[in-house]
């Protein structure tokens, strides 16, 4: 058995719009399985999305699901999501960086750092923390 550990992202009735948005940023064609599907959660709820998973050509997996109304949903400020790489990735990170960024709120631009990397943090349009780290030569 191999073992993974994947973020799980949960959302308020937006998973779908979020995976179509993360396959169009990452590549990849979204999966989606409702909670009507297998029969779970109310009746108001059947259309929500109870699982969702994309798998990219380059081999990030990100899965999540709209958290049903009877659940909390806090702000996930305890949680970042981190992408990184070296030289070789800069113009992928970059342009991942700079894709997440429409319409969310960046925090700090992707540039250099004290430690030589070029790094950056933003929210997403959906309020997903992500941090990019492009190791080496400046992005």
């Amino acid at each position: 058995m191999t073992v993974q550990l994947t973020p799980y992202l949960a959302f308020r009735s937006e998973t779908r719009e979020a995976f179509d948005f993360y396959a169009s940023v990452f590549g990849g064609s979204p999966t989606f399985s409702t909670f009507g599907e297998f029969g779970v959660g109310t009746p108001d709820e059947a259309g929500k999305v109870m699982h969702a998973q994309l798998k990219t050509p380059s081999g990030l997996l990100l899965m999540g699901a709209d958290r049903p109304d009877s659940y909390p949903l806090e702000e996930a400020s305890s949680m970042s999501l981190s992408l990184f790489g070296g030289p070789d990735d800069a113009e992928t990170l970059t342009g991942w960086f700079d894709a997440l960024a429409e319409g969310g709120t960046v925090h700090e631009a992707l540039s250099q750092a004290p430690w030589g990397d070029s790094f950056g943090m933003l929210d997403d349009r959906f309020g997903q923390h992500w941090m990019v780290n492009v190791g080496g030569a400046a992005a």
